[in-house]
This record gives structure tokens, sequence and C-alpha cells, in this order.
């Protein structure tokens, strides 16, 4: 993948190309601005849309698609906060676009466009809490035409709750987990996203790294931010009904652990009460919804005794009430975040399994 440039550091790359002649100057073609409210838009996702202008682009995985004919092509956003990382694709080819607080306003896209008509899907992979920024749309050729995108054939409406595991947290880092540069976060390439992609699915990812369910290494908890527009506990809550999932997978327990293992603490007496009301919440919200309880991902899930016990305590007391609960326990497991090949590990291993059930035979 390439890095999306300013748009004018792109426009003077022709003219600075040779040093043996001055430079031309560079020719700038006429543009006309498609505002982010305009109905040619497809967004999907959990958004701030209380500016229609202006939606912040917020949860990793919202996605933002347009169609549109022409060569030239600049993307426009503002109120930038924290690190902002997209996976921005034109037909076949993807390019990563960094929007961040020092150079948001306009970016263009690094590689030739051809005439003719173009898809451009924006797919965020940067967790929410590590940063937001408000869409305003983009710019074209003068004259030139945009569309709304043919409607996808999804057979599936997934949603997936959980922590960083579930975000793809450090998944393309090296050797060593680090959090300065989210670039190498990559939802896009979680266990939660391969497994979309296998079943065709539309897909939502509300995950919060280090979050937990009773403790855990950042303050919001689980019950606090699922049904939020913004990872944080004092956001409006998001309008639930707008989208209703056909299955939700929920993957909680190891910032529980690691935080109380870490700090000499007893692993958290509320765990199965609290993780209970919140899928108990959950059901409140999406009374149909198939919902898989996850365990797994990390070394928490596979060698804390306090962890697996109190889950299972959980997991009993819920499937006792509701026929449409169900759980999986991962097989694969990784000492720091999985990294990709973790990830497809595990998204191979729930495919599977979801593909065994029997609720999943009207999406196959």
């Amino acid at each position: 993948m390439t890095r999306l440039l300013p748009l004018a550091a792109a426009l003077c790359l022709a003219a600075c190309a040779s040093a043996a002649e001055p430079p031309a100057p560079a020719v700038v073609s006429p543009m006309q601005s498609i505002p982010a409210e305009d109905s040619r838009f497809r967004y999907e996702g959990r958004f701030d849309r209380s500016n229609p202008a202006a939606p912040t682009v917020i949860w990793q995985a919202s996605r933002i698609a347009i169609d549109f004919e022409g060569s030239a092509l600049a993307l426009q956003f503002d109120w930038v906060e924290g690190q902002n990382f997209f996976d921005v694709t034109i037909d076949d080819t993807t390019a990563v676009l960094a929007v961040n607080q020092a150079d948001h306003s306009r970016l263009s896209f690094p590689h030739p466009l051809g005439p003719g008509r173009h898809r451009l899907t924006l797919f965020k992979r940067s967790e929410a809490a590590a940063g937001t920024a408000r869409f305003r749309g983009l710019d074209i050729a003068l004259g030139a035409h945009a569309w709304l995108p043919a409607a996808p054939n999804y057979k599936l409406k997934l949603q997936f709750f959980g922590d960083s595991i579930t975000a793809g947290a450090c998944n393309e880092d090296g050797a060593t987990d680090q959090w300065e540069d989210r670039s190498t976060h990559n939802n896009a390439r979680s266990y939660a996203a391969f497994t979309a992609a296998a079943f065709d699915a539309d897909y939502r990812n509300i995950a919060v790294s280090g979050m937990g369910i009773v403790l855990g290494w950042v303050e919001p908890r689980a019950a606090q931010i699922w049904d939020r527009v913004l990872p944080t506990a004092a956001s409006p809550r998001a309008d639930l009904a707008a989208w209703m999932p056909d299955v939700i997978c929920v993957n909680f327990g190891e910032n529980d652990d690691s935080f109380t293992t870490a700090n000499k603490l007893p692993f958290p007496a509320g765990f199965t009460e609290a993780y209970v009301a919140l899928v108990r919440s959950i059901r409140a919200a999406y009374p149909a919804a198939h919902i898989v309880i996850l365990r797994g991902g990390m070394s928490g899930g596979a060698n804390s005794d306090p962890l697996r016990e109190a889950w299972g305590a959980a997991v009993r007391r819920l499937k006792a009430g509701d026929p449409r609960i169900h759980s999986y326990v991962f097989q694969h497991w990784s000492g720091n975040h999985p990294r990709v090949a973790d990830a497809r590990a595990m998204a191979n291993e729930l495919t599977a399994w979801l593909e065994k059930q029997k609720f999943m035979q009207a999406y196959r």
C-alpha cells in the first residue's frame, strides 16, 4: 500500500522531478466539490451525523463509498483529533490515508487515475479511541459525474463488540506491541473483519483497546461504551434501531485479567454479574439477534483460571434463559496482541464454527 500525500505535495512532484531545468508551474485542473451530505455517498457504520455537512468518522470499520468519473480526486477532512488511518481504495488499488492534526485539510490519491467511472471506498482502519475526523466530502474534475454505488449484496449483518483483540490493535507491528504509531493497528486485517468477509457481511466493529467488563487499562467499561456514538461514557447514545444486526459477537475479559494480574489484584468478583448485565442490555436492544459470546485471542483467556471460571458462569446463566445465545472459545492464542497471521487463524476457527450452526443457515 501507499501513503496518500497532501494535495500540494502531490502536485509538485512532477515539477520537482528534474533538477536540470527550472520547474514548470503546476497545472491545477478546475475542480468541483461534492459535500459530505450529498446523497450519492454511501455511509456504513456508526457515525456522528449531528452535522450532516461534516459527519464525524469515529469507529474502526466505518466505510464511505461513492462512484465518480475522471482522473482528478481530492478528499477533504477537518476537525481532526488524534491519529486516523484509512484504507482508500479506488477500483482495485488501495493506499493508506493518514489524517492527523498536522496535515488534514485536503489530500490526493497517489496513483494515476484514468478516464471513466471509478469506485471510491474509504475504510477506517484505526480504532475510535485513537482518533476521529470529520469528513467534508471530495473534489472531482469540473463537469465530471458522481453516482451512488450499487447496493452491496450483503448476506448477513454482523456486529462485533470487544477490546483490542477485536479492534485489531498492533496486528501489523513487529515482535513488540507499540501504541505510538497507529498506522500498524489495522482493523481491516482483524479476526472480526476476516470473519465478516467470509460471510459477505455488512460489518460493524465497536471495540476499545484496554477496555474491560469491571476493570481495565482504560477508564470506560464495556457497559458504558457499547451503545454510544463516541468511545466515551459521556457521549450521546447511538440510534441502535437504525441498523439491526443478525449476529452479534462479544469478546471481553482479557483486560479484566491482565490489569488485575499486572497490579497484583484479585480477579474482579463482580465480573460474572457485570457480563450478564451487559449481554442482557445488548439483547434488549436487539431482541431477534443471535449473540455469540467469545473468549480468547490472547494469553489471559488461555491461562487464567479465574477468567475461565467467571466467564463460564456468565455464559451458563445467559444460555439458560435465552436460546439465541451461544458461545465459542478460540483454540488459537497469542502472547502479544494477535498479528495478522493470528487474526486469520482465529477467523478461520470462528468461520468454521459459525458455518456449522443451524442459526447460520439463512445467511449462507
